[in-house]
C-alpha cells in the first residue's frame, strides 16, 4: 500500500510528498510557482503603479489609467467585440483583482486551485483578444510577434498555474498544508 493510499485510508491529509516524492522534484515545483506567482504580481504592481516597465507611470492605474480598458481598445481580431464588454472600471477592477489574487496565492502557497482555475480563464481570454497571434503591419509588411499560431506564452503561463495546483507545489516552501488544514478547506477542498 502507498503512502498516499495509507493516508487517505486514515483521514489524514494528502500533502506534496504524497503526490512528488521526489525532493529535488519539489523544490522545482515551489520554484516555478513562484515564480509564476511573482510574473502576475509584478504585472499587477506595474499597472497599479506606473513602474515603467510595460505601464508608464502616466498610465498607472492610481494615476487615473485603465489597465483592462488600455488593453481592450487595442484587440482588432475577431473576438474584439466579447471583450467590449470589459471596456469599463469594472473590467479594471476584475483584472487587477485577478492579477493581485493569482500572484500573492502563487507566491504564498495557499489557493492554489482558485488561482489555477483563474489564471487559466484569464489567460485563455488574452490568448483569444490577440487571436490570430501577435501580429502587425509594419510599412504594408505583416510581422508575427509569435513562432507558433496556436500555443504561445499564455498556454505556458496557464500550465504552470494547473501543474502548481495538481502537485500541492503550495506544500513546499509556502503556506500549502497550513492553509489545508484549514476547517473550512478541509470541508471545501476546491479553496486548496
Amino acid at each position: 500500500m502507498t503512502t498516499a493510499t495509507k493516508s487517505r485510508l486514515a483521514g489524514d491529509l494528502t500533502t506534496q510528498e504524497d503526490i512528488v516524492t521526489q525532493p529535488l522534484a519539489r523544490k522545482v515545483l515551489a520554484v516555478g510557482r513562484i515564480v509564476i506567482g511573482f510574473t502576475f504580481l509584478w504585472a499587477f504592481l506595474d499597472k497599479l503603479f506606473g513602474l515603467n516597465f510595460s505601464t508608464p507611470s502616466a498610465g498607472a492605474w492610481i494615476n487615473g489609467g485603465t489597465p483592462a480598458q488600455g488593453f481592450i481598445s487595442r484587440i482588432e481580431g475577431p473576438f474584439a467585440g466579447l471583450f467590449q464588454m470589459f471596456a469599463n472600471p469594472f473590467g479594471d477592477w476584475l483584472f487587477m483583482f485577478g492579477l493581485l489574487g493569482i500572484g500573492v496565492a502563487m507566491i504564498a502557497g495557499a489557493g492554489l486551485r482558485i488561482a489555477a482555475v483563474g489564471g487559466t480563464l484569464l489567460m485563455l481570454f488574452m490568448f483569444l483578444a490577440e487571436f490570430p497571434t501577435a501580429s502587425a503591419m509594419v510599412d504594408g509588411e505583416l510581422v508575427r510577434g509569435s513562432t507558433n499560431p496556436i500555443v504561445d506564452s499564455h498556454w505556458h503561463e496557464a500550465l504552470l498555474l494547473i501543474i502548481a495546483a495538481v502537485t500541492l507545489a503550495g506544500d513546499t516552501w509556502g503556506l500549502g498544508t497550513w492553509w489545508a488544514k484549514k476547517g473550512f478547506v478541509r470541508k471545501y477542498t476546491w479553496l486548496r
